[in-house]
């Protein structure tokens, strides 16, 4: 359809069709409309054709436009800075949403129950997370604390990075999630050599660390259910 969507006909206006039938109505092209606002004018493109194009280029499962960068996404014309970054922050909202929903538990009892805390956030992650959870005395979460960005090796995995924090909390133990981001949870040699090195300072410093969990696509994999810890 030619024009602008305020030339539509009502009935056809992503924000009106949303209020009149409410958001599992609309089309995933409709739905990131709603997000960018506007089209591109130096092209006659109205926000419906660019969410078309986003969803064209990255793929109908909406998961490669999830986990792309800024700079993929304004390299499709039409798609400025303002509306890349509006794009991104609403996947990135809704991967912390689904991380979130698990957040009643007020402690984790399997590692299951971690990997369904953290899998929706590293999914589709481009990079590798290393991160403790500090525990008290009940297994109950006290706060997740991020100690490195990047391929997992000992020298940025130091025992001090992780267990400074564990200290000025009082925590009682602590369980250490990464994620693959091939998707293959298998652990790597360099995966065992920081979690045996950790658990040694855990041990020394009062500190139990009760797994070590490395999160992939759909699956992960337990040092403990492994019989690794």
């Amino acid at each position: 359809m030619s024009g602008g969507i305020k030339e539509w006909p009502q009935d056809e206006r992503p924000r009106e069709k949303m209020l009149k039938q409410g958001a599992a109505g609309l089309t995933d092209a409709e739905l990131l409309a709603l997000i960018l606002r506007s089209g591109d004018p130096t092209t006659g493109q109205s926000a419906i054709d660019l969410g078309r194009k986003l969803i064209g280029h990255f793929g109908s499962n909406l998961r490669e436009l999830g986990s792309a960068e800024i700079t993929e996404i304004t390299a499709i014309k039409g798609m400025g800075l303002a509306k890349a970054a509006g794009v991104k922050a609403a996947f990135t909202l809704a991967s912390r949403f689904q991380a979130r929903k698990l957040e009643s538990f007020d402690r984790f009892t399997s590692p299951q129950q971690v990997f369904d805390y953290f899998h929706h956030e590293f999914r589709d992650s481009r990079k590798e997370y290393f991160l403790a959870l500090l525990l008290d005395g009940k297994n109950r979460i006290i706060r997740r604390v991020q100690i490195s960005e990047g391929s997992l090796n000992q020298s940025i995995v130091h025992p001090r990075e992780v267990f400074n924090p564990a200290v000025k909390e009082s925590a009682a133990a602590m369980i250490l999630v990464h994620n693959h981001p091939t998707g293959d949870p298998a652990p790597s040699g360099e995966d065992m050599a920081v979690t045996r090195r950790l658990r040694e300072a855990g041990d020394i410093m009062g500190i139990k660390v009760l797994d070590h969990i490395v999160i992939g696509d759909g699956e992960y994999v337990s040092f403990v259910e492994r019989g690794l810890l």
